[in-house]
């Protein structure tokens, strides 16, 4: 999903789409008093989203989004975005930096942010090894923090279940999903399908999940999410907020990082000592070097996990019982979740994204096992 901090991270690949094709994004800009933009002076960013960021006539720093038919209607993606700015209005969040929103338009699902100059986004931080404890006990605290939100009067929030992980997937494919998939997302597929053991942890989650409490969840929280300016770490990209199962965000959190550590198996960041150094290992693994590898890098990323859950449990100190352990099947479910968003751009399933399911796998069918390791256990 494109999100607001693409704005500030990373090179530009694509051109803009021509404003002059899309008149209404100017019109509002004008009604939000904010000046115009021209397509020559707006960059855009990879996404399914339609998107220019740029400084307006008026010398405003902003970034537009019109929202695509995915993933469920551009109305409802909306309407969730804005429950949460109507949130913010009505509750102040000390530990939840986000960026403001200058205004919408409904009719043609357009959203319009502040550009924050300089920001970079937490995944861009996560490769440069610059995403420490430090910035994880900052993130766990803004977790917390919009977890511990009650719900003002008036404001009521998307209650459905996000659709993924779909037990009933495990079972066949609409025939539409069929159709559009890439071979390598039909042989994602194909190996949940085919493992009865996995596709029983993933009803286990689901159920879990249901019984669990609702809080105020992000529901697609991903490193790219973050932005860091400043002294400041703002979280960006509401589309998916709605009631949830807190362990969705705690397991996506973690996730992250246990998905770094595996597609660290190949490369050479963290064998030199030197942070940020990085380059392709040039070694022939066996399956055993595979895992003890993957544990070494996952070790070097842990005490980011460990702030994190110290800084989520210092705004919420006593989580309800079976948090841990849902959000360690979340991390394991999120693996599966990038290799599937990652084979939709692939020919085929590489090696690296089998270990990422392989390790996926076994975290999901015993997630209380993990807990510890993850970095989501007590504090000692």
């Amino acid at each position: 999903m494109q999100g607001i901090q693409e704005v500030a991270t990373g090179s530009p690949r694509i051109a803009p789409r021509d404003l002059r094709t899309v008149p209404e994004v100017n019109v509002l800009l004008t009604r939000l008093g904010l000046g115009t933009l021209g397509t020559e002076d707006t960059e855009t960013f990879p996404g399914r989203n339609d998107n220019w960021a740029g400084t307006t006539s008026a010398g405003h720093p902003v970034f537009v989004k019109k929202l695509d038919q995915h993933n469920g209607s551009p109305a409802d993606r909306l309407r969730r975005t804005l429950d949460f700015q109507r949130l913010t209005e009505h509750r102040p969040q000390p530990h939840l930096a986000t960026i403001a929103c200058h205004g919408w338009d409904e009719e043609h699902g357009l959203v319009v942010f502040e550009r924050i100059p300089q920001a970079r986004s937490g995944a861009e931080l996560m490769v440069e090894e610059s995403f420490g404890a430090d910035l994880g006990l900052v993130a766990g605290q803004a977790l917390g923090s919009l977890h511990g939100n009650e719900i003002p009067a008036g404001l009521e929030l998307d209650t459905t279940v996000p659709p993924m992980p779909a037990a009933e997937l495990a079972h066949g494919l609409p025939a539409e999903v069929f159709d559009q998939s890439s071979f390598a997302e039909l042989t994602c597929w194909r190996l949940l399908q085919q493992d009865a053991d996995l596709a029983a942890a993933i009803r286990r989650l689901r159920q879990a999940e249901a019984a669990a409490e609702r809080v105020p969840a992000h529901c697609d929280l991903r490193l790219d999410q973050f932005l860091f300016a400043g002294d400041r770490l703002h979280l960006t990209d509401w589309e998916e907020f709605r009631l949830a199962d807190p362990a969705r965000d705690l397991g996506s959190f973690t996730g992250e990082w246990l998905y770094r550590s595996i597609l660290d198996i190949v490369t050479t960041r963290g064998d030199t000592g030197v942070l940020g150094e990085i380059s392709f290992a040039d070694i022939t693994l066996t399956p055993a070097e595979v895992i003890g590898r993957g544990v070494r890098k996952f070790e070097r990323l842990r005490p980011v996990v460990v702030a994190f859950w110290a800084g989520y449990r210092e705004i919420r100190p006593a989580p309800a019982a079976g948090l841990a352990a849902r959000a360690a099947a979340f991390a394991g479910w999120h693996l599966w979740d990038r290799m599937i968003a990652g084979a939709a751009l692939s020919p085929q399933l590489g090696a690296v994204a089998r270990a990422a399911a392989g390790v996926g796998r076994t975290v999901l069918l015993s997630p209380k096992s993990f807990v510890d390791t993850l970095g989501l256990g007590e504090p000692v």
